[in-house]
């Protein structure tokens, strides 16, 4: 059986901070990418599950990811049951940035 969620804090390249909630049998990293103002990409490990898998994921996961200052506040949940998935990428839009409101994107990896 898999375990209850976990939550871990990391930080984006503009300093903005983030809280993950993740089920640690399941997450293995977030990754943030932004869009800097001279119009390049910038992707950043945001946060890595510190905790080894004791037990297989269950066949529903959720993943939360949140940032009071961009507003952003999502959670993921999949079913899958034949345990396929290895990554999600979701795009947002987050607070002000240089050119109105800003994409942000995050690449929500599964364990090894």
């Amino acid at each position: 059986m898999a375990r209850h969620n976990r939550e871990g804090k990391g930080e984006d390249q503009g300093g903005n901070e983030y809280v993950v909630s993740y089920q640690p049998d399941w997450l293995h990293q977030v990754k943030v990418t932004r869009e800097l103002e001279n119009g390049r990409h910038s992707t950043k490990t945001l946060f890595r599950n510190p905790d080894a898998p004791e037990a297989e994921p269950g066949s529903t996961v959720r993943t939360r990811i949140a940032a009071a200052d961009l507003g952003i506040d999502f959670e993921l949940t999949l079913k899958d049951r034949s345990r396929m998935i290895r990554s999600v990428t979701v795009e947002t839009v987050g607070g002000p940035g240089a050119h109105g409101r800003e994409f942000v994107s995050f690449s929500i990896a599964r364990q090894r």
